[in-house]
Formats: C-alpha cells, sequence, structure tokens
C-alpha cells in the first residue's frame, strides 16, 4: 500500500508539471499575412498603422470601413491620402470611375496587395506574378534620390510579387526588384497621382522590425505628400468584424435608429408603471374523461336496437377479408379450397377449422337477413381467428 501512495504521489506530481509546462508554453506564431491594422502577428500591419502619425504628423488619420464607391461617392472625404493594404484588390467600373474623380481632385491614393483583379485591372492593364526563385528576393527604387547604395534585401517568399504586366505609356516606374521587374509604379490623374505596389508583405510587422525593412516602407510611402488627412481603408482587406446583428439596419438609419430607442424608453415606462402584479384567475380545468367505452356501448345498443344482423355481419367479412389481404398476402376474389388450404399454412390453423370459417364467411356473403345464433357463431369463429394468430386489432 505505501509503494502504490508512493507511485500515486509521483504521478499527480508529473501530471502538475505537465499542466504547468502546456499552461505557460508560448503560443505558436502565425504566420498567415492578415494585413490587419490590429494584428501583431507577423504579417499583420499593427506597427505600419501606428506609425503614420509619425510619417505624417500634421494629419488626421481616419480608418474607412464602406466600400470604394460609397467612401468617394457622397463627397465626405476631405483632400488627403488614401492608403489600401490588402492581400487583394477586386474594383468594378463604378469604383474605378468614383477612385478617379478623388484623385483627379489633387488627392493621393496608394494600394499594395498581392493581386489587383476586376474592372480596374483591367483598365491599367496590370498583372500580377511571382519570381520562381530560391534566394532571398531584394527591392530598390529608381529615383536617384531614394535609390539605396545597397538593394533592400528580404527573406524568400515575402517581397516576390511583381507587375508582370502594365501600360508602361501610361505608368510610372518607381521601383524595381533585382531581376529589373516592377514593383512599385504610379498614374498621374489630374491634379492627383495613383500608386500601386505589387509587395503588401512589405509594410507588415515582420518587415518593419527590420532596419531595412522600415526604411523602404518609409520611403515608398514617402511619395504621398503631406496633408491634413491620411484614410486607411479596412474594406477592401476584410479587416472590418461584420455585424450580424438583427437590429444593424437599425443603427445604420439615424431616423430607425431614434424610432428604436424611443420604443425602448416606452417600454421602460410602462413596466415601471405595471410593476404591480396582477395575477389572473386561473380556471379550474377537468381532465378529459375516457368516454371510449361509452361510445362502444352507444353504438352497440343502437345495432342491437335496429337489429340489423346483416349489416354487422357483412361488415364483420370485410373486415376480416381485408385482414387476410393486409397480413397474408392473399387475394380474397376466390375462396376455394386452394385459398383456404394457404390461409391454413400460412396461419399454421387446423384445416377444419379454417374451412369452417371460410364456408361461414361465404354462406353469410350470400345472406340478405341473418339470425342471431348464425350471427353469434359467426362471431365466435372470428374471434377464435383472432385468438389463435395473435391478432390484437392494431
Amino acid at each position: 500500500m505505501r509503494d502504490f501512495k508512493i507511485y500515486i504521489s509521483i504521478a499527480s506530481i508529473l501530471l502538475i508539471i505537465y499542466l504547468v509546462a502546456q499552461y505557460n508554453k508560448p503560443n505558436a506564431v502565425n504566420w498567415q499575412p492578415s494585413l490587419a491594422k490590429n494584428d501583431k502577428i507577423p504579417f499583420g500591419t499593427f506597427i505600419l498603422h501606428n506609425q503614420l502619425s509619425q510619417l505624417y504628423p500634421e494629419a488626421t488619420l481616419v480608418n474607412t470601413n464602406k466600400s470604394i464607391y460609397n467612401v468617394f461617392h457622397n463627397d465626405s472625404l476631405q483632400k488627403g491620402n488614401y492608403i489600401i493594404i490588402a492581400k487583394n484588390i477586386t474594383l468594378n467600373k463604378f469604383d474605378f470611375k468614383e477612385l478617379l474623380k478623388y484623385i483627379n481632385a489633387g488627392n493621393s491614393v496608394f494600394m499594395s496587395a498581392f493581386e489587383f483583379k476586376g474592372f480596374f485591372a483591367d483598365s491599367l492593364q496590370i498583372e500580377s506574378r511571382a519570381e520562381n526563385s530560391a534566394k532571398n528576393v531584394s527591392l530598390n527604387f529608381v529615383n536617384s534620390k531614394l535609390k539605396a547604395g545597397k538593394n533592400y534585401v528580404f527573406n524568400r517568399d515575402v517581397v516576390n510579387q511583381y507587375f508582370n504586366s502594365l501600360d508602361t505609356a501610361k505608368a510610372t516606374v518607381l521601383g524595381k526588384n533585382y531581376a529589373e521587374h516592377c514593383t512599385l509604379i504610379s498614374y498621374k490623374f489630374g491634379k492627383g497621382t495613383l500608386y500601386l505596389c505589387s509587395t503588401p508583405a512589405a509594410f507588415t510587422n515582420y518587415s518593419l522590425l527590420t532596419k531595412q525593412g522600415a526604411d523602404y516602407a518609409e520611403k515608398a510611402l514617402s511619395y504621398l505628400p503631406q496633408a491634413n488627412y491620411v484614410y486607411w481603408d479596412q474594406f477592401q482587406n476584410g479587416d472590418i468584424p461584420e455585424d450580424a446583428s438583427p437590429l444593424r439596419v437599425f443603427f445604420a438609419n439615424p431616423g430607425l435608429q431614434w424610432a428604436y430607442y424611443i420604443s425602448l424608453f416606452g417600454i421602460l415606462v410602462y413596466v415601471i408603471y405595471e410593476m404591480k402584479r396582477r395575477q389572473r384567475i386561473i380556471p379550474i380545468i377537468e381532465p378529459l374523461q375516457n368516454s371510449t367505452l361509452e361510445f362502444v356501448n352507444v353504438v352497440g345498443q343502437v345495432y342491437y336496437e335496429k337489429r340489423d344482423n346483416a349489416n354487422i355481419a357483412h361488415k364483420k367479412v370485410i373486415y376480416i377479408l381485408q385482414h387476410f389481404r393486409d397480413q397474408y398476402r392473399l387475394k380474397t376474389n376466390k375462396l376455394d379450397p386452394e385459398f383456404i388450404d394457404d390461409l391454413s399454412k400460412k396461419t399454421g390453423l387446423d384445416i377444419a377449422y379454417t374451412t369452417d370459417l371460410i364456408h361461414a364467411l361465404i354462406f353469410i356473403s350470400a345472406q340478405h337477413q341473418v339470425t342471431d345464433s348464425e350471427l353469434i357463431r359467426l362471431n365466435r369463429l372470428i374471434e377464435k381467428f383472432y385468438s389463435q394468430t395473435g391478432y390484437n386489432g392494431k
């Protein structure tokens, strides 16, 4: 017994040590590229979003959570810079039209994504592709004032995207990778400029924690002029917790929102005035009585008073023939010796009794008048059949 207690104690100590170790074990690093502004994982954009106030000290940072069309169509945006860092950017014809209006008015838009799709990409004739290289990828700027003495080197698969196709007559190349493929381009529209970057991972926490990564991101965003407002787009990256509440329609409309609040206030007032407990008189409900026996007695009395023995006998014949068809799959159009033999074999009843039963059914079916003794004899034969075959009427 003492040895057993020692084993239990050692096992308990080991279990406690294991549980403590599991509890204090660091969480596995999430390497998924979320590009979300609140994510502190390697490929989130928490650092960049918080450093925008350092890059544009005089600007007010505003987060937008509506589609491109809704953001630019309502004319609520002030003059400034609009930034989109997303996994992919898809703009239709109407989005692109409203975007161009904003840029033509003298504003700047910076977009960086792994892939550009939709009418927007087709109009600008741009297409993204990834380098098939086993070594680290390096980037640099074309402008001599921004170009570094040595390329900015990034780990493999971090910034390996580039623009495989673009309209060189309209696009201005601002940055390239080690293979001379374009990674940063710009388009001039009216008084403003559109900047496109194929390497959004260069603006993530993983990249900005290195000196050269931070320097590259700062220089890339330096193309955006100083402005009073800097807008950070959350919609294109899906960086918005979806409101699945049924009340979202009310809160999206000021009129419905006030109606909702007034209704709540009215209900509260009603509850306060009706707090006095009111109990209705509970009626006594008598339990339902079983009237089956009474019904049977009434029906039997009706038949007895009418003395319609033939009707009762014919119904009994019909019911038992239906039972032969349903239970034993026998055809009852011919009640001949062959039928009697099949019924006897399937039920296991004596052939003599089975013959008496079938002859009684045939006799009764042909009668227009049935005496009491004939009805009683038929009933006994049928009840005997049900009893010996184990049929309970269900």
